[in-house]
This record gives structure tokens, C-alpha cells and sequence, in this order.
């Protein structure tokens, strides 16, 4: 199986309550590594340039609002078939349809409020980490 990285945010609805820890926990009991971490404030120009692929969609400026309204946690999560592992730890965007014990089953307030992001693809994994991260930055 391939070793890979993908990026993580804890979204500012989860960092407000507090639950960096428990999701954290998720995320290493499901086997992945947290290989790299910071708490960041995005400003709307980061948002809007790290959410850019939406920007002709009619959520992205409610997204990137919601983005700029606490603290985030950024990361890079290690492991086995990491996009993939880190998406079925995270569970389905619309809270309401993820499975049981998922992150945003357990955490999420709303589809927008989902307390994590993760990349999609190993594409968008690596142009995700490297927009957060710099080699030099990722302990493995």
C-alpha cells in the first residue's frame, strides 16, 4: 500500500469548542501520523486564494467568511492510503449522512460547519499541503 500525505483543517467551529484534541485522536486511532501542525488565523486573502477553485460557486464567499472566523488548525496526516483513510475518519460533508463514530457524525454543527477539511485527491493533497507547508516544516 502507498505511503502518503494529505492535508488536514480542524475549521474554526470545532477549534472554538475546543475538540483539537479529540479530533486528533481520531485521526491517530484510524492510523494516520500527524506529521506537521499549526494553529493559523486565515485572512480572506488566504482563504480565498486557498479556496479559489469555488470561487464562481455561491457558497465561496460564505466559506471563506466562515474560514476567516477563528483559529484553524492546519496539518499534514502520514499513512497508508492517507486521502482515502483521512476521508472515511472524517465522514461524509453533510453531517447528517456520515457514519456513526466520523468525525463530523460526532463533531459538525452544520454541512458548512463540518469541523474538517481534507483533500480530495493526491493532486489537491499535494498543492494543499505545500500551500500550508514547506518541506522543512513536515517531521515524518
Amino acid at each position: 500500500m502507498a505511503i502518503e500525505r494529505t492535508l488536514s483543517i480542524i475549521k474554526p467551529d470545532a477549534t472554538r469548542r475546543n475538540l483539537t484534541g479529540k479530533i486528533n485522536a481520531l485521526i491517530e486511532s484510524g492510523g494516520l501520523r500527524i506529521v506537521a501542525q499549526r494553529r493559523i488565523r486565515m485572512t480572506h486573502d488566504i482563504a480565498g486564494k486557498f479556496y479559489g477553485v469555488h470561487r464562481e460557486r455561491s457558497f465561496f464567499g460564505s466559506l471563506c467568511e466562515f474560514m476567516c472566523s477563528g483559529p484553524v488548525v492546519v496539518q499534514v496526516l502520514e499513512g497508508e492510503n492517507a486521502i482515502l483513510r483521512y476521508r472515511e475518519i472524517m465522514g461524509a460533508t453533510n453531517p447528517a449522512n456520515a457514519a456513526p463514530g466520523t468525525i463530523r457524525a460526532q463533531f459538525a454543527e452544520s454541512i458548512e460547519a463540518n469541523s474538517v477539511h481534507g483533500s480530495d485527491s493526491p493532486e489537491n493533497a499535494a498543492t494543499e499541503v505545500s500551500f500550508f507547508f514547506g518541506e522543512v516544516d513536515i517531521v515524518g
